[in-house]
């Protein structure tokens, strides 16, 4: 028995000494150890988080806790590390450091068996969730979070039977529906799935999670009813319910389910479709006991909704503090009486995005004796209506961004400050409404610590005089038309930490304006916005301003940064971005301060090149802009870039020299490598592999190749690839194909090399947001893995077969842009469009297509630009594409298209800008509904059979009658909208015209600049209209090679816009227009081969023509010519002259055989009558 106590003793203590004194022993388990590195060598570790696995004991690794017992690995703690600082208003914040690891999830740790704890939230690891992981039968913990995981939950998961937390949400590729199995977790109390694209309905067996207090569904795709087993999940605390805008998620008629879940603290319903058509539910959730916050976001409630309750008998519980009701259709101030009838103890309420407007009473200030926080922001309120709310005293937050207020803003706040709010609020934003006025005094609100007022329409200069609270922290006060300097009183304001006066017409000294700031708000401020104003001059030295963190002054005029800046500063962000900065890089450099992380000089004029020194004047640079300069030396061999470096933009500038593995060492933490538009070339050895996981690699036209860059293939995670033109030839590495199925919406350009081969038909689900292989010499079929994408284009390679991209598969819902052009498709177009319901630019231009254009296109509903010139299509523009009213431009020329121009075009069209058929063989007049095009810029129909006259009702074309200059040109874009992007589109328009005697191409902004006529070479008669005097816009009018009659328009010289005017080849009469030397701009004129007269009217362009482009008027005289004017008259007799004309030709052909037949006649006349003579002398002769 002694000896058993002594045995027992001897183990307790043996437990108690290693418990103590453990941490100065290995206790790692060897063959858990190797799990881990196995773990850290499959991840990309840019930042060092795994730096302190290198020791023997793995229990003391960073992320990596153990048993004491057992020394087992029970947690793996390694999330996204964030270091978070205010940077506005309310609860935004920035980011100015994050800490993440990527790469893959290896199958070693399967070992780990003991893992009770796992999280790698927010990290950037690719591909789906491994399966393996439902061996980790004792996690307790999963939290796999925001890590772009992509594909199905494996259902391995639903092995885990002890797990009592699960956390997959905004992973947004995570998609399919989720698994029924996952009821079986009959430990789980914390579930959130929300923010992927899950589809289907919701799996009734979660209401078989009985422990379940958490659960978040938000933000997926799921359609049909809530199942009612979720009354089941008694324990529930918080419950977050809906699909995303307009979802197909519904609530099932009865509400008994709900009343059942007495536990609720937090409930939410977002975008229910018919939440509406139930107004029962509303009365469950009043009676749930232990509500206090309800959120029914975009569930399409209204005014109606809420008239259908009597008050009476509806209260909310008294714990219920937050309501949210964003989102909906209310219209009527009503809705604050139902609020405060129903509910006394809110402290937040939400009623922004919806339709309000108009006086609330009293009452309910009075009856809101808890709200601290009132959104109302997209809404339709005047600036009158914030006297509603002037008696809240406790009020602390009031948002009413984006409503409709238009008064002068010193009446606003005087208004509102009649109330005690005026002592309690701290935060007010009144952004983006459009605000008269100026700065008023602020001082009423004596506690008010942050205050929008930016993106309004307050002007003039802000009055000296004008003070701030005494409290005032953040003042935002940019995007209006400010004028002037900035009052002392404002640097007077000690609690000062953020002023912005971006985007408005300052233009006062800058030095002035630091002076101004610089009372006791030096010792506060933290971040200055300057940008976009008029200052100029040189950067004064701001370093007495001590908590200096971020100044902005970009888009200004300055030329010069200060000579010399205290040691002391702690300025991070520097952005002189777009200014006439001149000097030397290394020179400004020299005078910037040590501290900083982000540091911008792009788009200015600065020259030299890199210092060698970079990193030791930067040790602590993250960020580096130098692009769209004028750097034009030679990168150093011993240059280093900071290690700490992020971003390293460079592009459109004249760097010269190599760039080698050298250059990069121990840059681990690079994302965005930008190099674009230099003379750089990138020579590293084919074994060397970056230390960092680049995000955007753009190397446009820096010399890479000719071998494909090898080093690439280790980059798994970037977004943007840009390698065109820069030297690359042969075919393309297997590797490389494979990288297309990394991630959803990258973007990839590899044109303008010398890439050949075929594409491989890769089987991935992948969507792009834009592929550019354009200008090599790809050929083969086109693979149908590359119908998702945004934007593609495959122009200008050998491209044969369309038919697998175009036909197989089902519906395409992202395909935006589609450019086949200059390939060698041949055949028919196949007619398959039906697949393309988004397709918003379409060229297949300079193939061989031939046939019929196919009726399919006529499904285009979104197309606005379509380009099938060059190719062998004929027949008649088929009608159904009458359906396509949204195209801008239509071009299909030079084909052997044939019938008349349809009249649907002008009717159905009336969006064209440019439309052009030049080179068919169209005939029949012009339609009169083409008139109807009122915004056409561009109408060729030229090189046809058209007839008739020119119709008068030209004068409609609109866009024509007004001039345009570059500051008007605006692109031409759509809007793409998809499930994770919302973005405006580029057309990347261009069209071909006969332009001064020769084909020229007009792209972008040089095609929206030109408004064009050419109804040249048809056979149009009549007068030229004298309604083309009005299109003051038109820029380009060729009318040549036609029957045209009658004078030159009088008012010609009207078109001052006018640089190309063809006439010539008609039959005109008349003088030429003393207007028409008024024309400043014209550049190329031809009058030739008419039957002008008189004198060519005297002005400087008109005389600098050549003379061969009035030749052929024989009635002309004056400079150019040589043929002289007396009396304002030729001075020679007038020469009969002939038209090539079918009217002529008779007349012609006429005269000349009657003088044929003349000449033949009289000279057989002669010749028989000298025979005859000659005939009788033989006679007389013989005799």
């Amino acid at each position: 028995m002694n000896i058993l106590k002594v045995i027992m003793f001897m183990f307790v203590l043996s437990v108690v000494l290693q418990v103590a004194y453990g941490q100065h022993h290995i206790r790692c388990l060897p063959k858990e150890r190797d799990a881990l590195l196995q773990f850290k060598a499959a991840i990309v570790d840019p930042y060092g988080m795994l730096s302190s696995w290198t020791t023997p004991d793995c229990c003391q690794w960073e992320g990596i806790r153990c048993t004491n017992l057992t020394a087992h690995v029970i947690s793996l703690h390694l999330p996204t590390q964030y270091h978070y600082q205010s940077l506005s208003l309310g609860n935004y914040y920035e980011s100015i450091s994050r800490l993440y690891i990527s790469g893959e999830i290896h199958k070693s740790l399967m070992e780990l068996r003991h893992l009770q704890y796992l999280k790698l939230s927010f990290n950037s690891f690719r591909g789906t969730i491994p399966e393996f992981l439902g061996s980790l039968t004792n996690l307790r913990y999963l939290d796999l979070s925001s890590c772009r995981f992509s594909g199905q939950i494996p259902i391995q998961i639903s092995s885990l039977s002890h797990l009592k937390y699960l956390n997959l949400s905004r992973n947004y590729y995570l998609n399919g529906s989720i698994p029924r199995e996952l009821g079986n977790l009959s430990r789980l109390q914390y579930l959130d799935l929300s923010g992927n694209s899950f589809e289907g309905s919701v799996p009734s067996q979660i209401g078989n999670l009985y422990r379940l207090q958490y659960l978040d569904l938000r933000y997926n795709y799921f359609e049909g009813y809530i199942p009612s087993q979720l009354g089941n999940l008694s324990n529930l605390h918080q419950l977050y319910l809906g699909g995303r805008y307009h979802s197909a998620l519904k609530i099932v008629t009865t509400d008994q389910w709900l009343s059942n879940l007495n536990s609720l603290t937090h409930l939410s319903f977002y975008s229910i479709s018919n939440f509406k058509s139930s107004p029962s539910w509303l009365r469950t959730i009043a009676k749930l006991p232990k509500l206090s916050e309800l959120s029914l976001i975009h569930c399409g409630l209204s005014d109606h909704f809420l008239l259908s309750f009597n008050p009476s008998n509806f209260n909310f519980s008294t714990s219920l503090s937050i309501l949210r009701l964003s989102g909906n259709s209310f219209t009527q101030p009503i809705i604050f009486q139902w609020v405060s009838n129903t509910t006394s103890n809110l402290v937040e309420l939400d009623l922004s995005s919806n339709l309000l407007k108009g006086l609330t009473s009293n009452h309910f200030g009075l009856a809101m004796n808890s709200l601290e926080h009132l959104y109302l922001s997209y809404n339709v309120f005047k600036g009158e209506d914030l006297k509603s709310f002037m008696n809240i005293c406790t009020l602390h937050s009031l948002y009413m961004d984006e409503n409709n207020m238009t008064e002068d803003l010193s009446s606003i706040l005087y208004n509102f400050s009649r109330g005690c709010v005026r002592y309690s609020l701290q935060e007010l934003s009144l952004a983006s409404n459009q605000i008269r006025g100026s700065i008023p005094d602020l001082s009423k609100f004596s506690n008010l610590n942050i205050l929008d007022l930016s993106n309004n329409q307050l002007s003039g200069k802000i009055p000296q005089g004008t003070r701030l609270s005494s409290h005032l922290e953040q003042l935002s006060i940019g995007s209006n038309s400010l004028e002037g300097g900035v009052p002392k009183s404002f640097g007077n304001t000690c609690t000062l930490e953020l002023l912005d006066l971006s985007f408005n017409k300052l233009s006062e000294n800058l030095t002035v304006i630091f002076n101004h700031l610089s009372g006791c708000s030096r010792y506060s401020l933290r971040k200055l916005y300057l940008d976009q104003n008029k200052f100029n001059g040189t950067l004064p030295d701001f370093s007495i301003f001590s908590k200096l963190e971020t100044l902005d002054i970009s888009r200004n005029r300055l030329d010069g940064v200060p000579k010399l800046l205290h040691n002391g500063t702690v300025l991070c962000s520097l952005n002189l971005f777009n200014n006439s900065l001149s000097e030397n890089l290394p020179t400004i450099m020299h005078h910037l301060p040590s501290s900083l992380q982000s540091l911008n000089l792009g788009m200015n004029q600065i020259s030299g090149t890199l210092p060698s020194n970079l990193a030791t004047m930067f040790p602590s640079l993250k960020e580096l802009y130098l692009d769209s300069n004028k750097l034009n030396g030679t990168i150093s061999e011993d240059l280093r870039f900071p290690t700490e470096l992020e971003v390293l933009y460079l592009k459109s500038n004249s760097l010269k020299g190599v760039l080698t593995d050298s250059h990069f060492y121990n840059m681990t933490k690079l994302e965005r490598l930008i190099l674009s538009d230099n003379s750089l070339m990138l020579e590293v050895s084919q074994n060397w592999v970056s230390t960092s996981q680049l995000e955007i690699i753009e190397l446009r036209s820096c010399k890479l190749g000719p071998l494909f860059p090898k080093w690439l293939e280790k980059q798994n995670e970037f977004k943007t690839l840009d390698i065109s033109n820069s030297g690359i030839s042969g075919t393309v590495p297997k590797w490389f194909w494979t990288k297309f199925g990394l991630s959803n919406w990258m973007s990839i350009n590899i044109s303008c090399n010398n890439l050949q081969g075929t594409i491989p038909n890769l089987q991935i689900e992948t969507t792009y947001y834009s592929l550019s292989l354009a200008s090599n010499q790809f050929e083969g079929h086109v693979p149908s893995f590359l119908r998702s994408s945004i934007s593609l284009d495959l122009s200008n390679n050998k491209f044969s077969n369309s038919s697998w991209f175009l036909c197989s598969g089902g519906v395409v819902e992202t395909l935006y842009q589609l450019d086949f052009s200059n390939n060698k498709f041949s055949g028919q177009i196949p007619d398959c469009w039906t697949h393309f319901k988004s397709l918003a630019y379409l060229n297949m231009s300079q193939n061989k297509f031939s046939g019929e254009i196919p009726s399919s296109m006529g499904s285009l509903l979104e197309l606005h630009v379509l380009l099938l010139r060059n190719n062998n299509l004929s027949g008649k523009i088929p009608s159904i594409l009458k359906n396509c009213t949204q195209l801008v431009m239509m071009d299909i020329t030079e084909n052997r298209l044939s019938g008349s121009i349809p009249d649907w075009i002008g009717n159905k069209l009336s969006q064209l800008q440019f439309l052009s058929l030049r080179g068919n063989y169209f005939r029949g007049s012009l339609p009169l509904q083409i008139c109807y095009l009122k915004s056409i810029q561009l109408l060729d129909l030229s090189q046809n059979n058209l007839s008739g006259e020119i119709p008068n009702c030209i004068k409609n074309f609109s866009s024509m009658a007004q001039t345009t200059s570059l500051r008007d040109y605006r692109g031409h874009q759509y809007l793409v909208i998809t499930y994770y992007t919302s973005d405006n589109y580029l057309h990347h328009l261009n069209a071909i015209l006969m332009w001064k005697g020769s084909k020229q191409m007009f792209t972008n902004i040089g095609l929206s600049l030109l408004k064009s006529i050419d109804l040249s070479n048809n056979q149009l008669s009549g007068e030229i209209p004298k309604e083309i005097e009005g299109l003051f816009g038109l820029v380009s009018l060729n009318l040549s090679r036609n029957q045209l009659k009658g004078k030159i328009p009088s008012n010609v010289g009207k078109l001052t816009s006018l640089e190309f005017l063809d006439l010539s080849q008609n039959q005109l009469v008349g003088s030429i227009p003393s207007s028409l030397a008024e024309i400043d701009r014209l550049t190329m004129l031809d009058l030739s081969h008419n039957y002008l007269s008189g004198k060519i009217p005297t002005g400087t362009q008109l005389q600098s023509f050549d003379a061969s482009n009035y030749e052929d008027n024989v009635d002309l005289c004056g400079p150019p010519l040589k043929k002289l004017c007396i009396g304002g008259v030729a001075r020679q007799e007038p020469i009969v002259k002939f038209q090539d004309d079918d009217n002529l030709i008779f007349d012609r052909e006429y005269y000349i055989s009657m003088t044929i037949g003349f000449v033949i006649s009289f000279w057989g006349s002669v010749w028989l009558y000298v025979m005859r003579v000659v005939k009788v002398l033989k006679r007389l002769h013989t005799t």
